[in-house]
């Protein structure tokens, strides 16, 4: 782990740690060890991020959050959003859209249940990286490889 490699060195350790977590990368074990040395963590691709494959994007077609959402009255990007505010991290999300920006922001009146944590919590997880970062010289990709399931070209 280059987190721990950093730590090792580092005479100022990091404050933050910026990575992408939703509930499909819910990445348990770097989650823990953040807060375990007082790292905050900051959560990019909250909603899954784009895909320049046909892959359907796997947190917002997920059967549990539409499910959860549609319990809910919400949408599945509000589950996902929410979802990731308990888990007690800040998000970067972006949208370009009126109607999206003020759904984004509509996260605080209103809480996850017990049950609705502990699906999301048994949601497969799956990491879609490029080769490209696998197979970069100078060793971009941050990712175990051994935890990573889907691989796109």
């Amino acid at each position: 782990m280059k987190l721990k490699e950093l730590l090792a060195i580092a005479k100022i350790p990091p404050a933050v740690n910026q990575v992408e977590l939703n509930p499909v990368w819910q990445q348990k074990k770097l989650m823990e060890f953040c807060r375990e040395k007082g790292i905050h963590v900051i959560a990019y691709h909250p909603l899954g991020g784009q895909s320049r494959t046909s892959t359907p994007n796997p947190v917002l077609h997920s059967d549990v959050l539409k499910e959860i959402a549609e319990a809910r009255g919400k949408s599945v990007a509000q589950i996902s959003l929410r979802w990731v505010y308990e888990q007690g991290v800040s998000i970067v999300t972006t949208s370009m859209k009126r109607e999206r920006l003020k759904e984004n922001i509509e996260l605080f009146n209103w809480e996850l249940s017990n049950e609705d944590g502990l699906k999301i919590s048994q949601i497969p997880q799956h990491k879609k990286i490029t080769v490209l970062s696998i197979l970069c010289p100078d060793g971009v990709s941050t990712v175990d490889i051994s935890e990573v399931d889907v691989v796109e070209v």
